[in-house]
C-alpha cells in the first residue's frame, strides 16, 4: 500500500476544485481497503472515501486520509428465467457499466446512460433519470463495516431508498464502504420512453424499432445537449433535488404563476427546481470563475479556478431566493466537504 502525502484532488472531483489531501491512497482490493482503514485508525484520522468525485463539493483541504476506491470487475453471479443478477465492483465507472450491460443485452439501466460517477455511489445516492432509479434494478450490495472490517450484505429494504436518498446518507453515513453492487437486469427489456424528450429524440433520429442501444443513444444525446461535460466545465450535474410540496401549496402557486410545472406523487406535487431557479433569474449568471449554467439552471459550474466555498455561497443565495419568491425549500444533491 502506497500512501502519498499532500496530493491535489483537482483531478479527482468533477467540479475541478483544487484542494489537497493530507494523505491519499488508491485501493484495488478489499484487502487493500482494510489495510488503508487500519492505517487511518492508527493515525486517529477519519478517512474520506472517494469514488468518481461527481457528487462532492470540496470547500477546504482534506486533513485526513482520502481513500480512492478502484474496486473493479463485472460478472453475472446468478440468473433465472427473467433476470441476470450482475455484480459490479464499486470502482467501476457507471457509464461504462451501462455500456457493458447494453453490449450483453442486460436490460434496465439504459435510461441511466452518461450519469457521472461510479457503481459504488449509485445506491448511496439512488441515482435516477428518465423514469428509472437504482432501486428499480437493485438486488443487493456488499459493504465493509469500517469498525469491524467485516463485509456485510444489504438488500433493498435495508438500504431504505428514497428520492436521491439511502440509509448510507443518513443513519449509516460514514460507517460503511460499499464494495460491490448486484443489479437485477431483465432478459426481456421493458422500455421507458415516456419521460423527458426520449420519444421525441428517437423519432428525430428515425428510430423505428426500440432497442437498449437506441434508448441509451437518445439519453446520451439529450444529456449532452443540456449538460456541460465536466472535462470542459467543472460541474457535478444536477446540484439541487427537485422539491415535493403539498398539493394545496402548488395550487395556490399555480394561481399566481400559471406556467409552473408540477407532477403529482405520493407525497404531494413535485416541482422542477430548474424552473424555480430560472424564474428567480439565475440562469446563465456568472460570478468570476463560477456561475449557473446557461442551458440548465440546475447545474452550478466552475469555469476554471473557482473555489468550492464560492460555489457553496452561490448555492445558499439561490436557495434563499427560491424560498423568498415561492416559499419552497430546495436542497442540494451534492455533499459539501
Amino acid at each position: 500500500m502506497n500512501i502519498l502525502e499532500n496530493i491535489s484532488l483537482k483531478t479527482f472531483n468533477t467540479f475541478g476544485i483544487d484542494k489537497t489531501a493530507r494523505f491519499f491512497v488508491s485501493v484495488k482490493s478489499i484487502e487493500e481497503l482494510k489495510e488503508a482503514l487500519e492505517w487511518a485508525k492508527s493515525q486517529k484520522v477519519n478517512p474520506l472515501i472517494l469514488g468518481g468525485g461527481s457528487n462532492i463539493l470540496l470547500t477546504q483541504n482534506q486533513d485526513t486520509l482520502v481513500i480512492k476506491i478502484e474496486l473493479e470487475g463485472i460478472k453475472v453471479v446468478q440468473e433465472d428465467d427473467d433476470f441476470y443478477f450482475v455484480e459490479a465492483g464499486a470502482g467501476v465507472n457507471w457509464h461504462q457499466f451501462v455500456l457493458t450491460a447494453i453490449e450483453n443485452n442486460w436490460a434496465g439501466i439504459e435510461n441511466l446512460s452518461l450519469i457521472p460517477g461510479t457503481v459504488g455511489a449509485s445506491p448511496m445516492q439512488n441515482i435516477g433519470a428518465y423514469g428509472v432509479e437504482i432501486k428499480d434494478v437493485f438486488s443487493s450490495l456488499k459493504a465493509l463495516n469500517k469498525e469491524t472490517l467485516e463485509i456485510e450484505e444489504f438488500n433493498a429494504e435495508q438500504c431504505q431508498f428514497g428520492y436521491r436518498e439511502s440509509i448510507f446518507k443518513h443513519e449509516l453515513k460514514g460507517k460503511y464502504v460499499i464494495c460491490s453492487v448486484i443489479f437485477r437486469l431483465r432478459k426481456e427489456p421493458v422500455f421507458h420512453t415516456e419521460y423527458g424528450a426520449i420519444q421525441e429524440t428517437l423519432e428525430a433520429s428515425g428510430i423505428k424499432e426500440l432497442s437498449l442501444k437506441a434508448i441509451s443513444d437518445a439519453v446520451i444525446q439529450i444529456r449532452q445537449s443540456k449538460l456541460p461535460d465536466p472535462k470542459e466545465i467543472g460541474n457535478s450535474g444536477s446540484f439541487f433535488k427537485n422539491p415535493t410540496i403539498p398539493t394545496e401549496q402548488y395550487e395556490l402557486l399555480k394561481n399566481q404563476y400559471t406556467s409552473i410545472p408540477g407532477y403529482p406523487n405520493s407525497e404531494g406535487t413535485k416541482v422542477p427546481a430548474a424552473w424555480l431557479i430560472e424564474k428567480c433569474g439565475w440562469k446563465g449568471q456568472r460570478f468570476g470563475e463560477i456561475g449557473v449554467h446557461a442551458k440548465q439552471p440546475l447545474v452550478l459550474v466552475n469555469y476554471g479556478d473557482g473555489d468550492g466555498t464560492e460555489i457553496k455561497n452561490l448555492a445558499i443565495k439561490i436557495q434563499q431566493s427560491v424560498m423568498d419568491k415561492f416559499g419552497i425549500s430546495i436542497h442540494p444533491e451534492v455533499n459539501f466537504l
